[in-house]
């Protein structure tokens, strides 16, 4: 005889059907639609952090100059394009304009490599080799690029991909700008949104502390990081390229990325210095840029208590490993978008650790 069940299990037994089933559907839904979001993950992402760092500003134009957010944000926006766009370019010319000059040398003849010292050979490991390739190519250039041409072309290959990831980045950039500023319009409706979706997560009670944690975290590390990385690259690079530096394009991004993972702007800026000195001599002009090039390499030291310590203090491993695991996972972006996310989570994780336990409660039926 087959089992027989009563009414009470046919109910929930068709009540886990109906769970299991709406359950699945969600599923399926959410995986859609975060698979019709992922391409614009980064985008979006991007711009969230430029609106919340850059909607304080946004306020104080409002209340000053204009009478609505959709004119202020126009206007940060304008002025942060116009930032960008004009270092990028001057950057970018000082990249191109070497290696123009250097190809048309090579196709004229008039390129020559001096011919290395005697006491090259005598370097421990690679001095040997080294003498040989360098003899070779003061002698025969061309015969030299033929033997290594299949290492020189990984080396373009590699260069080109990095060059293009770079203006990629930028161009991803520029666009999150122009919709963190319609985000940025829309700021107080946004406010009151991320406040429910909190609220609706976390509780009543804990919801706007996590909105407000989150908006200072993101702010202190988007102003402490990546803003005073921005404006010593800039400080910097106006200096390489006025000065005419070699590379002063390559050396302005290296100085970005070392200010991003907290090591010091003096590893680029202290030989470059050397270089000047020991290729033009001690002129007043070299005095000046090197003293002024010095100074610019330790302005984060004076930039950090400003602007890091308005808003959480987060230690300086958490934003390096999200320096390095951004850019490993996401390019040039993910360099940026990486220590924000890492700091966010782990403010997030130690108010969950600090929160006090609820001790429980004995049964009112024991007895």
């Amino acid at each position: 005889m087959l089992p027989s069940y009563s009414s009470t299990e046919r109910w929930l037994s068709r009540g886990m059907l109906d769970v299991l089933i709406r359950a699945g559907l969600i599923t399926v839904l959410v995986i859609a639609c975060f698979r019709v979001f992922y391409p614009f993950l980064n985008l979006m992402t991007w711009s969230l952090i430029l609106a919340i760092t850059l909607y304080p500003l946004q306020v104080r134009l409002k209340n000053k100059l204009f009478s609505k957010d959709g004119h202020a944000s126009t206007v940060i926006v304008l002025i942060a394009l116009a930032i960008i766009v004009l270092p990028t370019y001057l950057l970018g010319a000082a990249i191109v304009e070497p290696v123009q000059h250097a190809m048309g040398a090579v196709e004229a003849g008039e390129f020559q490599i001096p011919p290395p010292d005697e006491s090259v050979a005598a370097w421990p490991v690679v001095g040997r080799p080294l003498y040989d390739f360098w003899s070779q190519a003061a002698t025969d250039l061309t015969g030299a690029a033929q033997k290594f041409a299949p290492q020189l072309k990984e080396f373009g290959v590699a260069l080109l991909k990095v060059i293009a990831g770079v203006g990629s980045g930028l161009l991803l950039f520029a666009v999150a700008l122009i919709i963190a500023g319609v985000i940025m319009a829309y700021g107080e409706e946004g406010h009151r949104s991320a406040m429910r979706i909190a609220s609706r997560i976390s509780g009543p009670e804990r919801g706007p502390r996590i909105t407000q944690l989150c908006t200072a975290t993101i702010r202190a590390v988007a102003q402490g990081v990546i803003g005073i990385a921005f404006i010593q690259m800039l400080l910097i690079g106006v200096a390489f390229v006025i000065k005419g530096i070699p590379g002063a394009g390559l050396l302005s991004l290296a100085v970005l990325l070392l200010g991003i993972m907290q090591l010091p702007a003096t590893l680029i800026t202290v030989p470059v210095i050397i270089f000047v000195f020991a290729t033009e001599g001690a002129s007043m002009a070299v005095i000046i840029f090197c003293i002024y090039t010095f100074i610019a390499g330790l302005a984060d030291n004076v930039l950090k208590p400003l602007l890091l310590g308005r808003g959480v203090d987060v230690p300086m491993p958490v934003v390096l490993i999200g320096a390095l695991g951004g850019m490993v996972t996401g390019g040039i972006i993910g360099l940026f978008i990486g220590p924000v996310l890492l700091a966010v989570g782990y403010q997030l994780f130690w108010q969950w650790v600090d929160q006090p336990l609820v001790a429980p409660t004995e049964d009112a039926g024991e007895g």
